[in-house]
């Protein structure tokens, strides 16, 4: 498998597995578990913060990302 190819398939399962917690989070929050998603924010962010580390997203991206998850919080 070419280097490029291998990448693109890293990268896409980096990022369906953001888009799969993110959406479990968002289905906390809609749920109204309010405590369950306070517990798994730190999840989300650390995975976040791992896309970034691996070069997926953009520190930027990452970090509005983060804030509109913890505003959609409170």
């Amino acid at each position: 498998m070419r280097g490029s190819a291998r990448k693109h398939q890293h990268n896409r399962s980096i990022k369906s597995n953001l888009r799969r917690v993110e959406k479990d989070y968002r289905a906390l929050i809609t749920a109204g578990k309010k405590d369950e998603a306070v517990k798994s924010l730190p999840a989300v962010h650390s995975a976040l913060d791992k896309a970034v580390k691996s070069g997926v997203l953009a520190r930027p991206t990452v970090n509005r990302k983060k804030s509109r998850l913890s505003a959609a919080l409170n």
